[in-house]
């Protein structure tokens, strides 16, 4: 079947091809924390990925956090290698926006990285965030370290009883293991930064999430 919309996840023989070589010049150092964007990374410093709607405002939450090293914007979770802005956005890659996020575990635990993922965005909403739809907006946790998918369905657990109890639907969001983060165009790195004013949507549902042991 010919892919038909960007809300329908793409199947692997319909993606874009892509192409073979990274075409995107990753910025030597993170334009808030002033440390690298790509590795190699620090001793005893750990990854996570998630993908929580347009990644300008997700990567923000992340490097205002205690803790964290560096993030950067990019895509995962598809089929198509080193894609564009533009290809993701078609809803033809099968990618989510992403942001990547290096932590040290002494200062802020993976746990708590997580609560920041479900408690600023809406994660019962499939395909779309807010007014911004398409499989790229799509709610994901990809796992990067040993350990992160039992904490990472825990937590789901934990926040989708809450969502219930709340009134909300069944939580959508993708837990996988990471196949590749593609970084994003330079221009996307740190954007909130370099454009104080730009686009950032706030979908948080108000519910707390409090992971099981």
């Amino acid at each position: 079947m010919l892919f038909r919309s960007q809300s329908q996840m793409v199947s692997e023989a319909d993606a874009l091809p892509g192409r073979t070589d990274q075409t995107v010049t990753v910025p030597p150092s993170h334009a808030v924390l002033g440390h690298p964007l790509s590795p190699p990374w620090p001793d005893g410093m750990a990854t996570a990925v998630f993908a929580l709607g347009c990644f300008w405002g997700a990567e923000k939450l992340f490097w205002e956090h205690p803790g964290v090293y560096s993030t950067a914007a990019g895509y995962a979770g598809g089929f198509t290698p080193n894609p564009t802005y533009e290809e993701v956005c078609s809803g033809r890659t099968g990618h989510a926006e992403a942001v990547l996020v290096v932590f040290d575990p002494a200062v802020v635990s993976y746990d708590e990285l997580l609560t920041v993922f479900w408690e600023d965005h809406d994660p019962t909403q499939g395909m779309r965030q807010g007014n911004d739809l398409g499989s790229q907006y799509r709610s994901a946790v990809y796992f990067t370290e040993p350990g992160q998918r039992e904490r990472a369905e825990a937590s789901r657990d934990a926040m989708g009883k809450a969502l219930a109890e709340a009134g909300y639907p069944d939580i959508t969001t993708e837990l996988a293991d990471l196949n590749t983060f593609y970084y994003a165009e330079p221009y996307h790195q740190q954007y909130l930064h370099k454009n104080p004013s730009g686009y950032c949507p706030i979908h948080a549902t108000g519910v707390s999430c409090r992971i099981a042991e």
